[in-house]
């Protein structure tokens, strides 16, 4: 198994894979990974740490290449290889590629997988331990461009080999998923829906989400919307701002930042876009879709339009689609015509799955 692992930088992928390696070794597979920014400095010891991307192009592409071609023999000699590197990188140079096509197709890789994490995270993590001016803006538009360089690479090279986009994990992170992806294919895939937003302040509710999150996760391999949390933040901005709060902390998930309240402001409707984007994305890349509905205290259901058009948008890429409704009120006509069954209990969907996906 050979997987490439983009990203963009901030995103400290070498711990998580280092991590899915030592999850793999618990697991009885062996996999060596391949750091090509440490490879390249290792080429280069003239280079101080965090300068590569000053020298120029044609040194840089030199040193890559060479990096690649003692990849490439590693990828004929190794039973399992992950290659950690970007996609594109984007320096004073600009934009420009950190692949070569000719090399990309010897290493003859069976899966792609572009790692994305919360510009919560991410900003933290290139104020701390990256010397990489950036505003918010940036790490919006530098995510989505490893994403589409990652898909447009593997289609590229092999539109036969399978891409995924991923992420790290907002309370845990997300390393058995990627495991189960490369050694576990045999696993139905699972997009799991869930209100998030309307349910924010009701803590019995985000226990039950959390509790049908963790037991699909023990069945499938879930790519989860609740991995990556972003769409609370212009919330707390403008309550910030009222407060007449110039700066502010933020929280998602196990990371938290200081951030300027007007920044995090301005890229609302990016955070939104990309959300609808990259659910759709996510759904696009499981075979089926699991709708969780939970009851309100008063026992209306706690039905998003978010869920709707990802059940209807499941229901027209043919995907399998489950709804899990637990409220009091009858599901209408949009959830029944497009699920293939709803259950009224946890329990009942999770005996369900039991007997028809169990290996």
């Amino acid at each position: 198994m050979i997987i490439v692992v983009t990203g963009m930088v901030g995103l400290n992928k070498k711990s998580y894979l280092e991590a899915v390696c030592q999850f793999a070794q618990r697991n009885g597979k062996q996999v060596e990974l391949c750091n090509v920014g440490d490879m390249m400095y290792a080429e280069a010891p003239d280079v101080p740490p965090g300068k590569i991307l000053d020298i120029s192009l044609k040194r840089l592409a030199s040193l890559r290449r060479s990096v690649f071609k003692d990849i490439i023999v590693r990828a004929s000699q190794a039973p399992n290889l992950i290659v950690n590197t970007h996609a594109t990188f984007r320096w004073r140079h600009g934009l420009f590629p950190a692949v070569d096509f000719d090399q990309m197709r010897k290493i003859d890789t069976d899966m792609y997988v572009c790692l994305i994490d919360g510009v919560v995270a991410t900003h933290r993590r290139l104020v701390d331990q990256h010397a990489v001016e950036h505003c918010l803006k940036d790490l919006i538009v530098w995510r989505e461009e490893e994403i589409i360089s990652t898909e447009m690479l593997c289609k590229g090279i092999n539109d036969q080999v399978p891409f995924y986009c991923m992420a790290l994990g907002s309370d845990e992170p997300t390393v058995d998923t990627f495991y189960r992806l490369a050694f576990e294919r045999n696993r139905k895939k699972a997009y799991l829906s869930f209100p998030m937003t309307a349910v924010a302040r009701l803590q019995n509710v985000i226990q039950e989400i959390d509790d049908f999150r963790k037991q699909m996760k023990e069945m499938f391999i879930c790519f989860d919307p609740g991995d990556l949390e972003e769409s609370h933040l212009p919330t707390i901005a403008r309550q910030a701002r009222e407060r007449g709060l110039k700066k502010a902390e933020f929280t998602a998930g196990r990371e938290h930042a200081v951030l300027d309240v007007e920044e995090v402001l301005q890229i609302e409707r990016d955070i939104n876009n990309q959300i609808y984007a990259r659910d759709f994305l996510l759904i696009d890349q499981a075979d089926m879709i699991v709708s969780f509905v939970p009851a309100m205290p008063d026992g209306r259901a706690a039905i998003s339009s978010g869920v709707e058009r990802e059940l209807q948008h499941a229901h027209e890429a043919a995907k399998e689609a489950y709804v899990i409704w637990t409220a009091q009120q009858a599901p209408s006509v949009f959830v029944t015509q497009t699920a293939n069954k709803v259950f009224t209990t946890m329990a009942e969907a999770a005996e369900y799955f039991h007997q028809q996906y169990s290996s």
